[in-house]
């Protein structure tokens, strides 16, 4: 069985190395921080191509995903598919729509749309609780007998001696690691609330003003912001009152939202994912740069990335001469 180690412990991370074991290869992680330290514990994590490119590619590993999902969901696993509004305008991109079931979605009627938005969709659409999902993934993983290790790593030259191949997993800190000018923080505040009786929603029709709100089994999110190359980690009262301020304005919910927790999270934003083999370090795949839809495309790409690396290193017996 050949070896391969997969950098990062995200939902990019976990669902690489589950691809890459199910593909029959014997998977070492290694992290700077394990699952519940990551970005991913932070969002809230439901099906939605949001600031990714390129949008073909996005849309097809968003495809591959959402069919993941409908075969993930385990009792416990945290994964579930809600009905999900999402409003849009004649900019907007809405590609991703062709690419679900059409029992998967419909146009909004004119009550369910939020206050002043004009033409929405409601899909049904996976949603994977990060408190649930990242440890349901991360136990299935060392089940299959993975290995887990926690070490930083700086440089590309550091990520290449780590194996014979390598997955680079590592979202914002590939900016370090791969000295990434491409890749910017987005950085996105959100609201952890006590369940409100709304149905999940999203507007990111404005640059600057995206706002939504999604229902979990036992609380909401509310977000958000989509700030770029902002590096800033600390929770703004500002932005929890403009967050709170953008909800109402939906006028969804004349309760208001009981804050539990006040979050912030950077997106590892780029001018597209970098999802190929290194230039230089041969033995190194990029996966990484997925923006705000990391949850929507992790299964796609591990697929994708599983196929591509197990082809590309076939004992020659595997071919016909």
């Amino acid at each position: 069985m050949k070896q391969i180690t997969v950098a990062g412990c995200g939902i990019a991370g976990l669902t690489s190395a589950i691809a890459l074991q199910e593909n029959g290869w014997k998977v070492r992680i290694i992290a700077r921080e394990s699952y519940e330290n990551t970005l991913s514990e932070k969002v809230g994590a439901i099906w939605f191509p949001f600031a990714i490119e390129p949008l073909e590619d996005a849309a097809r590993w968003g495809s591959l995903s959402y069919q993941r999902y409908i075969r993930e969901q385990f009792p416990g696993s945290g994964v579930s598919f809600i009905p999900f509004t999402i409003i849009y305008n004649a900019s907007a991109d809405t590609s991703w729509v062709q690419k679900l079931p059409k029992e998967a979605i419909r146009s909004a009627r004119i009550e369910e749309l939020p206050r002043g938005a004009e033409k929405a969709y409601v899909a049904t659409v996976p949603l994977a609780e990060p408190p649930l999902y990242l440890p349901h993934l991360f136990d299935r993983f060392m089940a299959d007998g993975g290995q887990f290790e926690q070490k930083e790593i700086t440089t590309l030259h550091q990520l290449s001696e780590l194996d014979t191949l390598v997955v680079n997993c590592t979202g914002l800190g590939a900016k370090i690691i791969c000295r990434d000018d491409e890749l910017v923080p987005m950085r996105g505040q959100i609201l952890r609330v006590k369940p409100l009786d709304v149905q999940s929603f999203v507007n990111s029709t404005e640059n600057g003003a995206l706002s939504y709100m999604i229902r979990r089994s036992t609380d909401c999110i509310i977000g958000g912001t989509d700030y770029l190359n902002d590096w800033n980690i600390n929770v703004e009262k500002s932005d929890t009152e403009l967050i709170l301020s953008r909800f109402r304005k939906a006028g969804l919910s004349q309760e208001r939202p009981e804050i539990i927790e006040e979050i912030v999270g950077l997106r590892p934003k780029r001018t597209k994912v970098r999802f190929t083999f290194d230039s230089h370090y041969s033995n190194i795949f990029h996966n990484y740069g997925h923006g705000g839809s990391g949850f929507t495309v992790a299964w796609g790409c591990a697929m994708e990335l599983a196929e591509i690396i197990t082809e590309n290193n076939a004992p020659d017996s595997f071919f016909y001469h």
